[in-house]
């Protein structure tokens, strides 16, 4: 197997994690940094990792899950519906989550470790409730036939952010809380919230990344991938949960963050390749280097003000995703 892409990968996320716990408010110097990070620091940096082992490093290790899951999952949403335009939040994750979380703050929780947690909470509660209401509304039979689930999803989806708008203009006081919320922006902080959705991410991740195969035969249709002994509801099933788990998880602890999982598995197929049993780790690898650098250009564009990282990837995505969608008309996917 080429080891390239993935030594390439891993460097672009190495550099970017470097870059995510160097700069902010305070900036530390290359030298303090490894110096931290490979043992104890002289008195000198003393402060320096303060910020780096309490601030820095855990923010970097939930935006880097969080990237990888939005990565990882939008590789597999985009091989199970055979389009490159599919995202996480295609079969309505990321309103069920909204919804969760605006009515946790609606509820004005306290602004105790609790409370805080509420919110991520009720938003994964919700991600997964909307995602199962989708599987049956879609399901026909034994069969969810996916122009069901997609058209299901868009239901669901609109029924939700209506219900979300609704909440957020009844509750003023918490309008910006949510807002941000909503724009890719978490209130939480230190290791707690990285440390909870590891082993949501770790789960669905490891499915995706073994799924590589069932991914690769879905590409030539549910009939010739039945005709080549792949059991296309069951393999289809258990990948769209396993891509709703992860993207429920890191949408319940970062907010909602568009675009990552659309424009890191499109990436790394054009420049490595289609086949998925690479594909779905590199493009988890992908999104994970491109979301840290897009939280650090939100920490940088109007400091020492810090903008929600979703304004920043939808600013970088929205023009890419005009150019996937021309490019993918070229090519008859329609």
């Amino acid at each position: 197997m080429n080891s390239r892409p993935y030594l390439l990968t891993l460097l672009f996320l190495a550099l970017a994690a470097a870059l995510s716990i160097a700069v902010g408010s305070v900036f530390i110097p290359p030298a303090d940094l490894w110096r931290v990070l490979t043992g104890r620091p002289p008195e000198e940096v003393t402060q320096a990792a303060v910020i780096i082992l309490t601030l820095r490093l855990p923010r970097t290790l939930l935006v880097l899950l969080t990237g990888a899951a939005l990565g990882g999952s939008g590789a597999a949403y985009q091989g199970v519906f055979r389009n490159p335009l599919a995202d996480p939040y295609l079969i309505g994750v990321a309103s069920g989550a909204g919804l969760g979380a605006v009515l946790a703050m609606s509820l004005r929780w306290p602004y105790s470790p609790l409370g805080l947690l509420a919110i991520p909470a009720a938003a994964f509660v919700g991600a997964l409730l909307t995602v199962f209401l989708v599987y049956l509304l879609a399901r026909v039979g034994k069969v969810v036939p996916t122009t069901n689930l997609i058209l299901a999803g868009v239901a669901v989806s609109a029924f939700a952010s209506a219900l979300t708008s609704f909440l957020m203009l009844r509750s003023s006081g918490e309008l910006h809380r949510a807002v941000a919320w909503l724009l890719g922006g978490s209130a939480m902080a230190g290791w707690k919230p990285a440390l909870t959705v590891l082993p949501y991410l770790a789960v669905g991740l490891g499915v995706l990344v073994l799924s590589g195969h069932a991914l690769n035969l879905l590409q030539f249709g549910d009939e010739q991938a039945a005709q080549m002994g792949l059991a296309v509801t069951r393999a289809k099933t258990v990948i769209l949960l396993a891509a709703s788990l992860t993207t429920a998880a890191a949408v319940a602890f970062s907010g909602i963050i568009g675009f990552i999982g659309l424009i890191a598995p499109h990436v790394m197929r054009l420049w490595f390749g289609p086949d998925y049993r690479r594909l779905v780790p590199l493009a988890a690898l992908g999104g994970a280097g491109a979301l840290l650098v897009a939280d650090v250009l939100a920490r940088l564009v109007m400091r020492p003000q810090e903008l929600p990282v979703g304004l920043v990837t939808a600013v970088a995505g929205a023009p890419f995703f005009l150019w996937v969608l021309r490019r993918a008309k070229n090519q008859g996917y329609w």
